[in-house]
């Protein structure tokens, strides 16, 4: 562990804009399907669909969207939609997909805490749709939730999928997982550094740092709770899409593009979704 400096925002963005382009062309993130059928929907976003509802015509941010698959997904559903990322590269991936795609798509270069200083309609949102894969890149819980409720008018709703933290406490060991990580935030950042990514990808990656932090269930609801947001609804979930505990775990029979354990998946909360409303 290492302690949180203004450096993080510079290593991982680093670590993300080299892996865009093979992100954008793995089979995971499927974006020729997406770019060549208009009605295509990301997994992600397939999979949120019953829990997200009807977004036909809502003012709409999706905060660390990488390279777009779901921005493009949240536009198709009849959203008003844009996209900020900390990563250049992702967002020029992002915007060329948006442009295949012949959808009006706003992107923004930011760091997510920035996000109500740097969006013009910050205050006004509809609907902050955060993106699983996301918090656990952030230092502080309690500033990403300052940050949601800035963006969002009175009424507005937050929409976010997660990696649930305890699946964020495991590692593979020798006869299956074993707890090695935190599950509350912590002040150091969790640091690792290879060329590996989630995706399976032939292309050559650099071996760089990355600084990730952990963050509590309920640190999460507190956190927005104490900024405005009224709590709504949470929804654990046993799959998640990416094979975050390696060979433990299997496609899952019901959902495309999500894994859970091979055996006994109802032992782990992968996943989870949490729906809030800022306070009128």
């Amino acid at each position: 562990m290492g302690p949180v400096t203004d450096d993080y925002l510079q290593i991982n963005r680093a670590m993300w804009d080299d892996r865009a382009a093979a992100h954008a062309a793995s089979p995971e993130y499927d974006v020729d399907r997406l770019r060549t059928d208009p009605k295509a929907l990301s997994d992600v976003v397939r999979f949120d669909l019953p829990l997200l509802g009807d977004v036909t015509g809502l003012r709409t941010v999706h905060l660390q969207c990488h390279i777009g698959t779901d921005t493009l997904s949240l536009h198709r559903l009849g959203a008003h939609v844009t996209g900020l990322d900390l990563s250049p590269a992702s967002l020029e991936q992002a915007r060329g997909l948006a442009a295949d795609a012949s959808a009006s798509i706003d992107y923004v270069a930011a760091d997510v805490y920035d996000a109500a200083d740097v969006l013009p309609e910050a205050g006004r949102y509809d609907l902050v749709y955060t993106g699983i894969g996301a918090i656990i890149w952030l230092p502080s819980i309690d500033r990403w939730a300052g940050t949601v409720a800035a963006l969002l008018r009175p009424g507005g709703r937050l929409f976010i999928r997660e990696g649930h933290p305890m699946l964020g406490t495991l590692d593979i060991g020798e006869v299956g997982p074993v707890l090695s990580y935190p599950y509350f935030e912590q002040a150091d950042a969790l640091v690792f550094d290879g060329d590996e990514t989630y995706v399976d990808t032939d292309q050559t990656l650099q071996s760089l740092p990355s600084h990730e932090w952990t963050h509590g269930l309920g640190e999460i609801i507190t956190a927005l709770q104490r900024h405005g947001m009224v709590f709504e609804s949470l929804t654990e979930h046993d799959s998640v899409p990416w094979r975050a505990l390696g060979p433990l775990m299997e496609p899952h029979p019901d959902h495309p593009g999500e894994y859970r354990l091979a055996e006994h998946p109802e032992r782990l909360a992968a996943s989870f979704t949490l729906t809030a409303t800022r306070a009128t």
